[in-house]
């Protein structure tokens, strides 16, 4: 960290040196108060000194930030209509690269097809602090980028520069315990987005007991902030619901008792970052980490949310190609009432149609490109992870039951089988499940959700 420090310092002193330079009008074009941004980020690019370069990024970034919502969006129409490739050095490269077709002129292709505004980023990001400004700026583009492809094409150059910038291998991988500095543990809890950390206390429940981690990326220009951590709890059993493991009157075991990892929150930290890939590596590491230090763990397995069952699940209600029937649909009828989990009665009924619909919902239903529907299923899945088991009514919290009707699911990382089970998904759509959830699938069960219809339907289409 003392390092971090030194070259953050030494930073921002030849930034401030820039700025000296700037304003005694050391350089040609002198930065005036009414210089507008646009003529900024041309001086930004042709700049050669680093100290007045560095100025210029910080000139710009603080102008930004205090930029209004519409100010923002034609900032953001700025670097699209004049940061732009060099069209005509593009054409020509083109028309080299055709009639010579050699390793110069596919550089100078690759060279010329370059939006400008890449570079004017990478020197963006000279300034103090730059990194953590340019992953905000991202943040608000990703909140406007559906509005015209113009958002869009400028966010595909923030996540190309941030794919390389946030390389796995510039990352740290720090242990979070109770000892962690008070500012880091606070944004542990601002940031934890699956299961609400309600203060110091819950906090120091997740934290000090000896059979519960946590575990953090860091970036070293962000050096204080986490991008993502897993919070994991080291048990003897998979457990069926959250509430086993953040039980407040819980007996915590030691962790060499433990036999099974359980990893029960994942939480991505920065919007900015968001489609920016860490996670898969997150899980690697910690189990790699888990299993030289506690030997006698032999189980990794999450226990997760499933955010879009219940969107899901809707829409089948409302379809209208007799896709359930109607005993289900009248079962399902009981999820409009509020307290229907509270009743034991109500709850078993749903269950027996709930349930088998959600083994369909991860094994046969899928979304654009073939993946499976449901967002945390396709993080797990697609890390190699096998579906094991589906936990009904396993969490209570209002935020489940409007999410996932309470529906909790178990993914296992059986780490002779996560290369099988990743190419069996990515090159054929194949879910790799437990028998269990495989049989909710194939049987009885089922075929209770559908109607008759619907299975001849499905069934012709399994013949095809």
């Amino acid at each position: 960290m003392a390092g971090i420090s030194f070259f953050s310092d030494m930073v921002q002193s030849i930034t401030d040196r820039g700025r000296r330079l700037l304003a005694t009008g050391a350089r040609s074009e002198p930065v005036q108060a009414e210089t507008n941004i646009e003529t900024l980020c041309d001086m930004l690019l042709s700049s050669r000194g680093e100290a007045s370069g560095m100025a210029l990024a910080a000139e710009i970034l603080h102008r930004w930030t205090h930029l209004d919502a519409t100010g923002q969006q034609v900032f953001v129409r700025m670097l699209y209509e004049q940061f732009g490739p060099d069209h005509a050095k593009l054409d020509k490269a083109i028309e080299r690269y055709r009639s010579d077709g050699g390793s110069d002129a596919l550089i100078e292709l690759h060279q010329a097809a370059e939006p400008r505004r890449q570079e004017l980023v990478r020197r963006l990001n000279l300034a103090p602090g730059g990194t953590a400004k340019l992953v905000e700026m991202r943040e608000r583009l990703l909140a406007m980028k559906e509005a015209t492809e113009q958002f869009r094409a400028v966010d595909a150059d923030f996540a190309h520069l941030f794919g390389s910038w946030f390389n796995r291998g510039f990352l740290t991988l720090r242990p979070i315990d109770w000892s962690t500095p008070a500012d880091i543990l606070e944004r542990i809890i601002r940031y934890e987005a699956v299961h609400e950390i309600a203060g110091w206390e819950e906090l120091r429940r997740r934290l000090a007991p000896s059979d519960r981690r946590c575990f953090a990326f860091f970036h070293p220009r962000l050096a204080d902030d986490p991008l993502i951590f897993v919070e994991v709890a080291l048990t003897t059993t998979i457990p069926f619901a959250i509430a086993d493991v953040l039980d407040e009157n819980r007996s915590p075991i030691t962790a060499q008792d433990a036999t099974t990892a359980v990893f029960y929150s994942i939480s991505n930290c920065q919007d900015g970052l968001r489609g920016i890939s860490f996670g898969n590596f997150l899980i690697k590491q910690v189990v790699e980490d888990l299993r030289r230090d506690l030997p006698g763990l032999k189980t990794f397995v999450t226990l997760s949310p499933v955010p879009g069952f219940a969107g899901w699940l809707a829409r089948l209600r409302k379809a209208t190609d007799a896709r359930l029937d109607d005993e289900a649909l009248k079962t399902l009828d009981l999820l409009d009432d509020p307290s229907w989990a509270d009743d034991p009665r109500k709850a078993q009924a749903v269950e027996g149609v709930l349930v088998p619909l959600a083994a369909r919902y991860f094994v046969k239903e899928r979304a654009d490109g073939g993946r499976p529907v449901d967002p945390v299923a396709r993080f797990h899945l697609g890390n190699g992870a096998r579906l094991e088991r589906l936990n009904f009514l396993a969490d209570r919290s209002a935020k489940a039951l409007r999410q996932s009707h309470g529906l909790m699911v178990n993914y296992l990382y059986k780490l002779d089988d996560i290369e099988a089970n990743h190419e069996a998904l990515a090159q054929h759509g194949e879910v790799a499940a437990s028998l269990e959830v495989k049989r909710l699938t194939e049987t009885g069960p089922a075929e209770r959700g559908l109607s008759g219809s619907a299975r001849r339907r499905r069934n012709e289409m399994q013949k095809a």
